[in-house]
């Protein structure tokens, strides 16, 4: 059911060589962009109708607005199974205090006397934030999209998720009731690249936004693309991937239950086993057999995932060799169940999210740990982090300096500004002191008194 690749043996490779070893799925966001290319551009020149239009012909309904109105947002959330409420209100409870607590402050650096650089964050002003609607439906993804804009300050805050025929064209009731509990009164029924390029142009309903957060398909990553230089994006996100770095001490039953719960996702799904132990890597595959037979979405989403060249158990000497695999990886997910599992996870460098140990699966961080789920995928771990407040945030610097801290440095920033053969740039801080003398060879003195 999960092919094996052996490194065992060999010295593992080096930076892209190492990586070249390692299972990963097709996904052509380039291909794709120029399909949704024109796409984009009949939302930029058609606008609703556009909209509607593509609602029909991707999800089979016809529309008559995309914006969703209040009083289905207010019905969804009275219709909402209590349990599912509450589910929902502790994760939002658990994520906002994660999120809470990576609010920048504004913080001020003297330089030198007279001479400050105060750093203050600002929030974007507009984001639109996706949640998927397709093969499943993610309330979760609400959740971890909107938590993070609002402890940021975000001002206004719309979401967009596609339109479900079976719901008279409105996005699933979930998604709706998730948004009613965050209190996010905007929504519209939009998705993949429409949805993205409503955001970036606007349209006669939805003001264009700043940036754009959330996961999605290939379309969605490709519409991102597309729009990257006129919007902020989070990250251009491909098919979940979880990996797990094991040893003989961790329970196969477990670790062949963490690999089947994300290849549920997508037939592009990775799931990847790093051991050094091939008895753990029998065990795992015996254990595969009865537990995907047990489950929902066989053959449609698990089986092609697990058995696709995304998906592998990846033999290693031991786990030092196998730490530098999975940060070669750079894995979504990644889980640690080794011994020591604390120590070892703190020597990761790159992963989306860390899950120590067997009680810490990645379902835990899918919908109540209080992280986010809204992770780096394929590989870009490596250079990229998740979705949090910072990524509605901007750093602003604040340059404050008198005549007396200026004309400390001046003759520096004349000095560098000339070694540039840029001499304007001098010549901006001359005129602030007539009568300065050269020094040197391209130096410059202030005058005394002046």
């Amino acid at each position: 059911m999960i092919s094996r690749i052996d490194l065992r043996g060999d010295a593992l490779p080096e930076g892209p060589a190492l990586r070249d070893l390692l299972p990963r799925a097709d996904f052509d966001v380039q291909a794709a962009l120029e399909k949704v290319r024109p796409i984009c551009e009949a939302v930029h020149h058609r606008g609703d109708a556009a909209l509607i239009d593509y609602a029909e012909k991707f999800d089979g309904v016809r529309l008559d607005s995309v914006r969703v109105p209040a009083r289905a947002l207010k019905d969804a959330l009275e219709q909402l199974d209590p349990a599912v409420r509450a589910a929902l209100e502790e994760s939002i409870r658990r994520a906002r205090l994660v999120h809470r607590e990576q609010r920048r402050t504004t913080h001020t650096t003297q330089v030198v006397p007279g001479g400050s650089v105060t750093e203050k964050w600002v929030p974007v002003e507009r984001v639109g934030l996706y949640a998927p609607g397709g093969r499943s439906v993610y309330p979760s993804s609400v959740v971890m999209n909107v938590v993070p804009a609002q402890e940021a300050g975000v001002e206004s805050i719309a979401l967009a998720s596609p339109a479900q025929a079976d719901f008279n064209g409105l996005p699933h009731p979930t998604i709706l009731a998730a948004c009613a509990l965050l209190g996010v009164g905007e929504v519209y029924a939009a998705g993949g690249a429409t949805a993205v390029a409503m955001f970036a142009y606007g349209t006669e309903s939805c003001p264009p936004a700043n940036m754009v957060t959330g996961p999605g398909n290939i379309w969605v990553a490709a519409a991102k693309r597309y729009f990257t230089g006129k919007i902020g994006i989070d990250a251009e996100a491909g098919p979940t991937e979880i990996a797990i770095l094991a040893d003989s001490t961790a329970d196969p039953v477990y670790v062949a239950s963490d690999l089947i719960s994300q290849a549920e996702h997508d037939p592009l799904a990775a799931a990847v086993l790093v051991t050094d132990s091939a008895e753990l890597a029998d065990a795992v595959e015996k254990e595969l057999e009865p537990q995907v037979a047990a489950t929902k979405h066989i053959d449609d989403r698990i089986v092609p995932a697990l058995k696709g060249k995304q998906s592998a158990i990846v033999l290693v000497d031991g786990v030092d060799e196998g730490l530098r695999v999975v940060d070669a990886y750079g894995a979504e997910h990644l889980e640690i169940q080794t011994a020591d599992a604390a120590a070892v996870a703190d020597r990761v460098r790159n992963a989306g999210a860390i899950f120590i140990g067997p009680w810490a699966p990645v379902s835990l961080g899918d919908y109540a740990a209080g992280s986010n789920h809204v992770l780096p995928t394929g590989g870009c771990a490596c250079h990229s982090s998740g979705l949090s407040v910072q990524s509605f945030l901007r750093g602003i610097h604040i340059v404050d300096y008198t005549r007396d801290a200026l004309a400390d440095v001046a003759h520096h920033v004349v000095t560098l500004a000339e070694a540039e053969d840029l001499p304007a740039h001098g010549a901006a801080i001359k005129a602030r002191f007539a009568g300065g003398e050269r020094i040197g060879h391209s130096g410059w003195k202030v005058p005394e008194g002046k």
